[in-house]
């Protein structure tokens, strides 16, 4: 039987995954167009979360696990517990968040505007 810790880290190792392909999955576009209907939504839900101060579901799910398997959640959401200590060590204001997200939104523009480019130019 799978324990309620290896669970969340399952969670976690998609939550990760998860931003990573909202952040940067607009290059996949580039190699199989249909990968579109997968990032599209993807984005604008990370996007919407970061800008909004929303937490993710799988943020709970994870505490949830983490309290079945006998050891304590976090409080915060996902960016704040994993991804802040290991580029901010001072931990996530309001203001960071926001950033983030206008950061996400930037960098999928620049590849969705490519993407359009290149399409364009093969036509």
């Amino acid at each position: 039987m799978i324990s309620y810790g290896i669970l969340a880290d399952i969670v976690v190792l998609i939550h990760l995954l998860f931003v990573i392909f909202a952040a940067l999955g607009a290059g996949l576009i580039l190699w199989r167009r249909w990968f579109v209907w997968l990032h599209l939504p993807a984005v604008l839900w990370a996007i919407w979360i970061e800008l909004t101060g929303g937490i993710c579901p799988l943020t709970p799910l994870e505490n949830w696990l983490r309290h079945r398997a006998g050891s304590e959640g976090y409080r915060g959401d996902f960016v704040d517990h994993y991804v802040m200590p290991l580029l901010y060590p001072g931990g996530l204001t309001r203001n960071l968040q926001v950033l983030l997200g206008l950061v996400v939104l930037f960098i999928n523009l620049a590849l969705y505007g490519y993407l359009v480019f290149q399409i364009r130019r093969r036509k």
